[in-house]
């Protein structure tokens, strides 16, 4: 069965690799428009009412735009902006994330694609907040880094001048990123976590950490307990691994070109100190990668078709 699919802002790093993905793929048949055409909002309308799947990859505004001029019911959305991420009535994409998730957004009309950032951190932290291993009244950090592509076409142009940006930008100093409230609702936790995120010069990429100080847990959880919660929660996820504990290094662009995510457990098992860390392609399963994942879902076919693993 042939499905049809609209990507609504398919000019974009994201919708670019979204069509990467989609390349050769006889399972749907893509509804393109024109440069002329693609900001009208007469053939906007037209191709959002006559898709089966929409894909938005817009600023926030648009694609609540988009979703208003829908007006049947039968049109299906996946919306890989930030916009309805902790909206009702909306399925969160991450299919991994909860036992039964994967089902809800295979019946799912209206799905939110997780951000880049919250997808690292929740495969870390929301496991151990299920099992109890960390309080959900915790104050949980995040230090996380990513590929400059996630800054999308202004940010890539800067980075790739002569002059160029910096080799390492702290960001989102006060603390009011918007993906905070997507990491604290979806790991069930009692307060917003301290988010610092960064970009380095790199194209693609990321590295989320996670720091616990496990002693001062009321259970003091080990690091092998803290592993094998983890490794029990993605055991059956073909696009998450675990990686054994060795000690050695991090690098940014382990699985850059890649639609996987790996989680590590670091630390010192005797004082109680950890620190959980996540790589993954911030445009990988940090965006293009978990749409078609979620495409995949909610069209029946294999949810890794035409990923790379």
């Amino acid at each position: 069965m042939t499905h049809s699919l609209f990507i609504d802002g398919g000019a974009g790093t994201t919708g670019l690799e979204i069509k990467d993905r989609l390349a050769g793929r006889a399972e749907f048949d893509l509804i393109e428009l024109d440069e002329a055409t693609r900001k009208d909002a007469a053939a906007r309308r037209d191709a959002l009412n006559t898709a089966d799947f929409v894909i938005l990859c817009l600023p926030d505004a648009a694609a609540r735009e988009a979703v208003s001029l829908i007006d049947n019911d039968r049109t299906r959305v996946i919306d890989a902006s930030t916009a309805h991420r902790v909206a009702d009535g909306w399925v969160y994409g991450f299919a991994e994330l909860e036992p039964g998730q994967q089902a809800a957004i295979a019946e799912a009309a209206r799905v939110a694609n997780p951000g880049c950032y919250p997808t690292g951190f929740l495969a870390l932290v929301r496991p151990l907040v299920r099992t109890g291993l960390v309080p959900h009244d915790w104050p949980l950090t995040v230090n996380a880094t990513s590929g400059y592509s996630g800054g999308g076409k202004a940010m890539i142009a800067e980075f790739e001048t002569d002059s160029g940006g910096a080799a390492y930008r702290g960001y989102a100093l006060d603390l009011a990123h918007k993906h905070v409230p997507e990491m604290q609702r979806h790991a069930r936790l009692a307060h917003p976590p301290i988010f610092a995120p960064a970009v380095a010069r790199t194209y693609r990429g990321m590295v989320v950490e996670v720091p616990l100080p496990l002693f001062a847990f009321g259970r003091r959880p080990s690091l092998d307990a803290i592993e094998t919660a983890l490794r029990e929660a993605y055991e059956a996820a073909p696009l998450i691994t675990v990686a054994q504990r060795d000690g050695g290094l991090v690098d940014i662009a382990v699985d850059a070109g890649s639609d996987r995510m790996t989680l590590s457990v670091h630390g010192d098992a005797e004082t109680g100190r950890a620190r959980l860390i996540a790589t993954l392609d911030n445009l990988g399963k940090g965006a293009a990668g978990a749409a078609v994942q979620n495409l995949n879902i909610m069209a029946g076919i294999d949810p890794v078709a035409g990923l790379t693993l």
